[in-house]
């Protein structure tokens, strides 16, 4: 279908050429960067990389050695590293918080990889909902520290209201928590999460509490921390464990519904 280049409502190209659409989108953030540079701002880049199909600039695709998919992952690096650049050259990017992060693991093809991560994008192993997650602010977030607490994107509105002093709106509810203590490294700092379920669209295919995983459609049990991968069952070794786990499913259930079990 015909797809349009948009600022705003106005059609800036009829039919652009995909490969020139990154440093487009760059070109806006790096100006819009500029403008607002002496208040306060929020940008919000959502990269088009590396859902398929990849369309990358040939400046990046002849060094490539993983084809396209390669050849955006480090156009992606490229334009972070311009963002910051610019961050620095103005002088406030010790006055500015940048996140960096993705939605879902690889899906596995063309290129992708989840490492030793189990599954792949749309699905409820750890290669399909584990996801990067950096956070840059000079003099605020320590650059050599490294998080391994459960947290989730739902705890970036209260954390970044947080910091900002305003007020989260009360009138829902709202699943996350501020996350600020850990993105600082606070030595006792530790998850918000007494659990973490794993949907896929109205299923709960599996629960997470500290170190222990449950997946239901297959009643298997790993832990995480031992075997990160999935790939050693403990289910029947641990009846306690898959108890208190399933416990707390259901109490999800009786929340948030379940359709593999007909609970709504």
């Amino acid at each position: 279908p015909p797809l349009p280049l948009l600022r705003g409502d106005r059609v800036v190209e009829a039919d652009p050429n995909q490969a020139s659409l990154t440093d487009k989108y760059l070109t806006e953030c790096v100006n819009f960067i500029h403008d607002n540079k002496d208040g306060p701002f929020f940008l919000y880049f959502a990269h088009m990389y590396v859902h398929v199909p990849i369309y990358a600039p040939l400046t990046f695709l002849s060094k490539s050695q993983n084809g396209p998919y390669g050849a955006a992952v480090e156009h992606i690096d490229h334009t972070t590293g311009v963002i910051l650049d610019t961050l620095s050259e103005l002088g406030i990017d010790d006055n500015t918080l940048v996140i960096f992060t993705s939605d879902n693991g690889s899906g596995a093809r063309n290129g992708g990889s989840n490492g030793q991560l189990r599954g792949s994008k749309g699905s409820t192993w750890e290669g399909g909902m584990r996801e990067p997650c950096i956070v840059h602010w000079p003099g605020q977030v320590p650059g050599d520290a490294v998080c391994r607490e459960l947290v989730t994107t739902m705890d970036f509105l209260p954390t970044l209201a947080g910091i900002a002093g305003a007020d989260v709106p009360q009138d829902c509810t709202r699943d996350g928590h501020d996350i600020w203590n850990l993105m600082t490294d606070r030595p006792e700092a530790t998850t918000p999460y007494d659990a973490f379920y794993y949907y896929r669209r109205n299923n709960l295919n599996a629960v997470r509490s500290g170190n222990w995983k449950l997946h239901f459609d297959e009643d298997l049990l790993f832990d995480l921390d031992a075997d990160v991968g999935e790939t050693s069952d403990c289910y029947q070794d641990h009846p306690d464990i898959v108890k208190q786990l399933t416990e707390l499913a259901d109490r999800c259930r009786e929340d948030l519904g379940d359709e593999r079990l007909n609970v709504e």
